[in-house]
């Protein structure tokens, strides 16, 4: 999500995300998402829902309201990393509580516990009535170093044994 010229932490990043700085990454154009609140450890992703995001049974499809679940969550945790780490989501789970058609969404992610390696993050999904949608929870882990060398989704680390956690 950042851009490689950008040196930082994330939690700077999003706030210069929010005030329009830098752009926003191309899923949540995609899908309509726009960062509304950031703070350490806790962010508010909205949504206005439409018709664009439905299932053919005419509601919000599910996947939608995990892929706003999922930034919430995941822009959280990243607002704990330190400058030149990041993260990835390792497991992500979501009960869906009540169909939603329309409307303005909002999902708030919060930092639950945030450890060396791992963190755990959790997010409400509520709607224009402030009626609760969806509850989600995220297992975070942080990547430092050869862990965040990536060259065309293969780490530039060959050695297995050093791509583990330290």
């Amino acid at each position: 999500m950042k851009d490689a010229k950008y040196a930082g932490t994330m939690l700077h990043y999003c706030q210069k995300m929010m005030a329009g700085e830098v752009p926003i990454p191309p899923v949540a154009q995609l899908i309509g998402m726009e960062l509304a609140a950031v703070r350490p450890g806790w962010v508010v992703i909205e949504l206005e829902a439409g018709k664009r995001h439905t299932s053919p049974l005419g509601t919000v499809h599910g996947g939608v309201l995990g892929a706003i679940a999922d930034a919430a969550m995941g822009l959280a945790y990243a607002t704990m990393l330190k400058e030149a780490e990041t993260f990835a989501t390792i497991e992500l789970k979501i009960n869906f509580l009540r169909p939603v058609w329309e409307g303005r969404l909002r999902a708030e992610g919060k930092v639950v516990s945030s450890g060396r390696n791992l963190g755990l993050v959790e997010c409400d999904l509520t709607d224009q009535d402030q009626r609760l949608v969806a509850r989600a929870l995220s297992t975070c882990i942080t990547l430092r170093g050869e862990q965040v060398e990536i060259d065309n989704g293969k780490s530039k680390c060959e050695n297995p044994v050093k791509r583990r956690l330290r």
